[in-house]
């Protein structure tokens, strides 16, 4: 999709991190913006920005892990600008521990947000692009979708869902002879907001009780997350992915190592070998 002036863009997560500054970038374009988020402060503020800028956009507060509630997106989307051309379904939160210790609510949000948003979003907007005979979906995996690090099961489970999920999208649509273009994006340490996911953690899924190694990996997490490269960086992969139809989108070369070593372990039959040594990062 290499002409994208004019054309409608739905980004969620799209008030901070990754999600805002592809708004940005897609917005510089001239493209029509349409917000998702769960955090409505942000979410006005990230649409005053883009108004400043001159940007024509808009905000739905959104809850991806809620079929319902992304099905209202859609239809605010359509109702105030008539189509949907790039769906990005970029909303997602972090978690860990020891596989055998995370709590049952933990998964279920983690999935929630991470997986069953992206598969909302498939669903509810891809017809509407086969409809229109044109669109894009880009999804935000993570090399966590690529590679499988230790402390973080429920986030790897969701990243490498998202990127199977993608491929199957992609072969689907050229099973039925559709021109829609996919991506899936796996970045590696990006200065986000994911490591303060708490802060949006629901009512239902409460806190688990801390102790020194999951202390020790938040702490180790967030300190990588702050060196991580800027938004802004993700974003122009993204818009130049779309714009080359670009399936896999990779902001961190040099970790395509631990994608070589992990693809030996399956091919060789290898017990999973330590990521210890090669480079490897999660969104």
């Amino acid at each position: 999709m290499d002409a994208l002036r004019g054309k409608v863009a739905v980004i969620t997560g799209g008030a901070s991190g990754i999600g805002r500054a592809v708004a940005e970038r897609a917005a510089a374009d001239g493209m029509k913006i349409v917000l998702a988020d769960i955090e409505k402060d942000a979410l006005d503020e990230t649409v005053r920005s883009l108004s400043n800028q001159g940007a024509e956009v808009f905000a739905v507060v959104t809850d991806v892990s809620d079929a319902v509630s992304v099905e209202a997106l859609r239809d605010r989307a359509l109702d105030r600008f008539g189509a949907v051309h790039l769906l990005h379904n970029n909303a997602g939160v972090g978690g860990g521990g020891l596989a055998w210790t995370v709590t049952e609510a933990d998964w279920k949000w983690i999935l929630g947000v991470n997986l069953w948003g992206v598969i909302h979003g498939i669903r509810a907007f891809v017809p509407v692009m086969l409809t229109q005979g044109e669109g894009y979906v880009v999804n935000t995996a993570s090399m966590a979708g690529m590679v499988s690090p230790q402390m973080m099961a429920p986030y790897c489970v969701t990243k490498h869902s998202v990127v199977t999920l993608s491929e199957c999208l992609y072969r689907d649509l050229r099973l039925v002879g559709s021109n829609i273009g996919v991506s899936v994006l796996c970045p590696g340490f990006v200065r986000t907001g994911i490591s303060q996911s708490e802060r949006n953690r629901p009512l239902w899924a409460p806190a688990p009780e801390t102790n020194a190694v999951t202390e020790g990996l938040r702490a180790a997490v967030g300190q990588l997350v702050a060196d991580g490269i800027d938004p802004s960086v993700v974003a122009g992969h993204v818009l130049d992915a779309v714009r080359a139809n670009r399936f896999y989108i990779f902001t961190h070369p040099e970790m395509k190592a631990a994608i070589e070593l992990r693809m030996g372990d399956v091919l060789e039959e290898r017990a999973p070998s330590d990521l210890q040594a090669v480079p490897v990062s999660a969104k």
